[in-house]
């Protein structure tokens, strides 16, 4: 099974951008953290005051790149984000993503994805309604892969939106609630972000979070 996202572990440091709209300010203030593990395989380039970041990405890429804005601390938050997200032709995700510190778990509530269903070669837990559609939850163990603490093993949890979409709420709560129910710890929060993954083809996004 291609799950490549246990790269995405490789913390990159949160870099702030200059703010001159205060009215975008108000919107994404509290927005702390960029997700930047890139690897010069796509143009990524992201405002964090105004929340808003962009990634282009062309055919050639062989290797996982993970890039997005959010918060050095996650949490059972409501997310709200638009996106123009064009990766039919890419093994890529659009989704909130993060990890948890203990038990070790990465995560993935999928909004949208190109060629490849990340639960296609995993382990089925059932769906969960959220959000005005029905997400088809899966899980799967990773062993002796790279992550936020260096090589370990850990469990990753995934929500995939049956009907895709590029724009909406994200309710965590009603994800982690579920995933607690087979093993997910639902506390002790790394970082958490909207992100957008690809590990192969063509495509672009540009997303904004509020």
């Amino acid at each position: 099974m291609k799950i490549t996202a246990a790269f995405a572990g490789l913390l990159a440091a949160a870099f702030a951008a200059p703010v001159t709209e205060p009215a975008l300010v108000s919107r994404a203030a509290n927005i702390n953290y960029v997700q930047n593990y890139n690897g010069n395989l796509g143009a990524f380039s992201y405002n964090q005051g105004a929340g808003t970041y962009s990634m282009y990405w062309q055919d050639g890429v062989s290797s996982d790149f993970v890039v997005g804005l959010g918060w050095t601390t996650g949490s059972a938050r409501s997310i709200t984000y638009s996106a123009t997200y064009n990766a039919a032709s890419s093994a890529s995700y659009l989704a909130v993503y993060g990890w948890i510190n203990s038990p070790q778990a990465e995560y993935y509530i999928v909004e949208s994805y190109g060629t490849y269903n990340p639960c296609s070669g995993a382990t089925n837990l059932g769906t969960v309604t959220s959000d005005g559609g029905t997400y088809q939850v899966c899980t799967d163990t990773r062993v002796n892969q790279p992550s936020i603490t260096g090589t370990s093993t850990f469990t990753q949890y995934f929500s995939v939106r049956q009907s895709k979409r590029t724009s909406g709420t994200v309710t965590t709560a009603n994800h982690f609630n579920f995933w607690a129910q087979h093993g997910f710890g639902n506390s002790n929060f790394n970082y958490q972000v909207v992100a957008v993954e690809a590990w192969s083809g063509s495509g672009s996004a540009s997303v904004t979070i509020s």
